[in-house]
């Protein structure tokens, strides 16, 4: 099998935009050139001087020369304007401005054919750069919006849809070495559902996300059956099939993956086909599309140099999928690989069953043999297909039209939208007290008609409160978050999610489409809590930059016309990764009611102190610095009289070490350390030797390292690395920046008891994600009731209600517990 290639990453040349610049060059810009210089130091001989229509030329101080007809002194008609510095433009003139048909050509070698629009490059039109590059399809206001087809100097070619100079929606990429792939695209990369076809006859359809496999698919040999089920960022991640050449598909996984088809997750081949057979014939201007903001326009380029290496942070999928398969070839099929045979043409004997598959991140923890004799009715195959979809479903509802949450979650944006737009502008300062309080707060009414100040729109009418909009302001640039990413995630055009409460408190969660942002429902009393807080709220997080307590973006208040009051607040999502979160623990201390009642346990359930039976071990200098940090924030929020917080705890698991293979496991590292490498040791070759456990990479400083969303502090360092910054490289899935609290390494051992005598250890490889929550919940008069109604029942060092100091000294010594020394 030949491993797939990927789209390149468009943002790494800048020669195109370049190109694309020169239709806006102050050297070629004709329209404010001539007419500026009408009557100014200009020559002009013409056959006649009559203010009619004649032919002349004129002639300008910098050396620029118009020839052609004229309406007076304006160009009129057709004619050709030369610059100084050879650049030319000959075609059709309107009120001295290119309109029409004309053709523009640059020094370079670089030549555009086609049509204007009042000065704009503006419809059809043919553009050819000087290293041969070809475009030819529509235009708008000079960037290439609509259909078109390009081709590269290596032979590459793309037929489909542009959008304001970026390949965005259907089209199709064809390499030169005859790959290809029918689709959708965003940016440049295959994103959406589409199709890649190898020219050896192998073939994905399903997912993609910046240019890797992403979601629910299925990937087909050629002549070596099929594989269904998941991935996440290129990588086979959660449960499948895989379906040996010959044998018999059941009837029900066949009705199974055409209904995928009919519902959307699948792509339809043969609509696909249909569309890109299309591309030739139709022409559509693509004006009224709404289009999100980008950073930077520019087009799919052609393929890197075979020895360039690329980007850590952009990893090819030629890459990920190479690690993919020797990470398969190493477990489970190490006596194939003895014999000589690769495992994948092993796999085409039609006497093969199907198996049954689970993954994490690339690596191959399970495998089951499925008896092909099953009926096709069993009960327990539709659990297994419907299981198999719930897994590929992100977390939450997504609230779409009809929804009982729909008008509210209008009303959040558009008013989110609002107040981070009127802010924004201002000049930044520092904040004063009078930025603070409850009267540090405005309201607006937002009619559905709209007004002279707000937008109409399509909600119900609702008025509007923003709290203290200076100071959090300020918050969201100290943790880095750009002002129009966050109106884009937030208010963007996709819809939001609401999250089922994990907790006793009734809140309402809301998650944003790209699961940076938390939007939590809170009670007046919160609210409340909050205002009282927030200076010393703000003077903590801005001294102490690896802060571990919830990151507040906004607090805001609507009130529909007709209907309840909502009050919220805008939080960091802590388990917005690439990573899959395994498990997650909500940790506070106590013990009374603190295990979950759920019998089936997912990946989205939140379970407690008492459901935990794993340590975690971490690098040494890391686990002072932790305990250290919440001893920090703990005490903040104990001056605060805080109390019922809790620590949330993620955790990405690696493989097990007993599921491992044997010259992985004798290979391997060190059960208390993990290895670091070099720089120059970090490529694939020794990726390989590490492919199911946890690497750490001397930092080079580079802007290659993935890092989370609001991230603000100091890397960790390793004590193995003579404490140096060290970076955390999963083989197959990123490099990742460590820092507190975020894409931390570490050993997790788990103790159990097996037929009530035998115990036994098993060890992982995780990564750990934590912060500190539910911060708002003061020591009233309520909870002191509450207090010493359950110390009658039960034991008062059980429950959660107590004091802030003594839940604060509780909850830390519970926290030595679950992160203990290494011995």
């Amino acid at each position: 099998m030949t491993a797939p290639v990927a789209l390149p990453n468009d943002r790494a040349a800048v020669s195109h935009s370049a190109r694309v610049d020169l239709f806006r060059d102050t050297s070629c810009n004709i329209e404010k050139e001539v007419l500026a210089s009408m009557g100014n130091d200009q020559d002009s001989t013409a056959a006649g001087t009559n203010p009619g229509f004649r032919v002349g030329e004129i002639r300008f101080g910098n050396g620029d020369v118009y020839s052609g007809t004229l309406l007076g002194n304006t160009p009129e008609g057709s004619g050709q304007y030369r610059w100084s510095d050879g650049c030319t433009y000959d075609g059709e003139w309107t009120r001295g401005m290119r309109h029409g048909q004309g053709k523009t050509q640059w020094p370079s070698g670089a030549t555009y054919e086609g049509e204007y629009s009042r000065g704009y490059v503006y419809g059809e039109g043919t553009y050819t750069g000087p290293d041969k590059i070809i475009y030819k399809g529509r235009w708008k206001l000079n960037r290439k919006h609509g259909l078109g087809y390009q081709t590269y100097p290596n032979g590459d070619t793309f037929e489909g849809s542009w959008i304001q100079g970026e390949i965005v929606g259907h089209g199709k990429y064809t390499w030169a070495n005859e790959d290809t792939y029918v689709g959708n695209m965003k940016s440049g990369r295959m994103s959406g559902k589409g199709t890649l076809t190898w020219k050896n006859g192998d073939s994905y359809e399903g997912n993609w996300i910046d240019g890797m496999m992403h979601g629910y698919g299925i990937y087909t040999w050629n002549e070596c059956g099929y594989y269904i089920g998941t991935w996440t960022r290129g990588l086979k991640d959660g449960k499948g099939k895989f379906y040996p050449e010959g044998c018999r598909v059941p009837v029900n996984d066949e009705l199974y993956i055409k209904n995928l088809r009919n519902r959307g997750v699948l792509p339809d081949i043969r609509r696909q086909n249909h569309g890109s057979r299309i591309l030739h014939s139709s022409s559509v201007d693509m004006g009224n599309m709404k289009v999100g903001i980008t950073r930077q326009s520019s087009d799919v380029l052609y393929k890197r140099n075979p020895t360039e290496q690329p980007p850590l942070k952009n990893v090819s999928l030629e890459r990920r999928w190479s690690l993919e398969v020797a990470i398969e070839k190493f477990i489970g099929h190490e006596s194939i690989e003895s014999s000589g045979q690769e495992s994948l043409e092993n796999l085409s004997d039609s006497r093969m069953p199907i198996l049954e598959r689970e993954y994490m991140q690339g690596v191959l923890i399970s495998e089951v043999v499925l008896d092909r004799s099953f009926s096709d009715s069993s009960k327990k195959t539709k659990r297994r297909q419907k299981k198999m979809v719930r897994d590929t479903k992100r977390p939450g509802e997504a609230i779409i039209k009809g929804h009982r949450s729909y008008d509210l979650m209008l009303s959040l944006q558009i008013g989110i939208r609002y107040t981070v737009g009127k802010i924004t502008p201002i000049q930044k300062r520092e904040v004063h007290a009078s930025d603070f309080g409850p009267t540090a707060s405005f309201w607006m009414n937002f009619s559905k008609e709209g007004s002279r100040l707000t937008p109409s729109h399509s909600a119900e009418d609702f008025k509007w409160k923003d709290y203290c909009p200076m100071v959090f302001r300020n918050l969201r640039e100290m943790f880095k978050i750009d002002a129009a990413d966050y109106m884009i995630s937030i208010c963007g055009n996709s819809a939001l999610r609401q999250l089922s409460s994990p907790g006793k408190s009734g809140s309402v969660f809301f998650l944003s489409q790209d699961d940076r942002f938390m939007i939590k429902t809170l009670r007046e009393s919160e609210v409340q809590v909050l205002l009282r807080m927030l200076p010393k709220y703000y003077d903590h997080v801005r001294t102490y930059e690896n802060t571990l307590i919830t990151k507040f973006f906004g607090l805001h208040r609507v009130k529909p016309s007709s209907g309840q009051m909502f009050r919220f607040v805008v939080m960091g999502n802590m388990f917005c990764t690439e990573l899959r979160i395994h498990r997650r623990f909500d940790l506070k201390g106590s013990s009374l009611g603190r295990s979950t009642d759920k019998i089936e346990i997912d990946e989205n359930t939140t379970l407690k102190d008492l459901d935990l039976n794993y340590s975690f071990y971490l690098e040494p200098s890391w686990r002072e610095a932790l305990l250290k940090q919440i001893e920090t924030d703990s005490d903040f929020l104990r001056t605060q009289r805080i109390m019922d917080y809790s620590l949330l705890l993620g955790v990405h698991y690696r493989a097990p070490q007993h599921l491992r293979t044997r010259a992985s496991y004798h290979r391997s590292m060190a059960a208390d350390r993990l290895t670091v490498v070099s720089e120059e040791d970090a490529q694939e070759e020794d990726a390989l030797s590490h492919p199911e456990g946890l690497v750490l990479v001397q930092s080079s400083g580079e802007n290659s390292v993935v890092v989370g969303p609001h991230i603000r502090g100091s890397r960790l360092r390793a004590s193995a690395a003579g404490f140096g910054e060290v970076d955390l490289l999963l083989p197959g899935t990123a490099r990742l920046q460590i820092q507190l609290g975020v894409n931390m390494p570490a050993r997790a051992e788990q103790i159990s008891k097996e037929d009530g005598s035998k115990s036994f250890r098993e060890v992982y490889d995780v990564v750990l994600y934590l912060g500190i929550i539910d911060i708002l919940q003061e020591y009233n008069k309520s909870k002191k009731i509450e207090h010493a109604v359950k110390s009658m029942q039960y034991d008062s060092v059980s429950i959660s209600a107590v004091n802030p100091r003594f839940y604060s000294e509780r909850f830390l010594k519970f926290i030595q517990t679950v992160f203990p020394e290494n011995s």
